[in-house]
């Protein structure tokens, strides 16, 4: 059982690696094209994963 979940979350990690690649290279875009408006962009959504990481802090403490 501990196995099939560490081959799932291998798999994950094998697509995380590649979508970060391209979640980078369109932020980068975004700055050569339209630096203000990718900078806005940008504060939304550091906005909400603040919110989302104190969610999960929330999580860690539930037991």
């Amino acid at each position: 059982m501990k196995k099939k979940y560490l081959q799932i979350i291998n798999k994950i990690q094998k697509i995380r690696s590649k979508n970060n690649v391209n979640w980078m290279n369109l932020l980068k875009l975004a700055f050569d094209v339209a630096p203000e408006r990718a900078a806005k962009i940008m504060k939304k959504i550091n906005y909400d994963d603040k919110k989302i990481s104190e969610l999960l802090n929330k999580l860690n403490k539930v037991k």
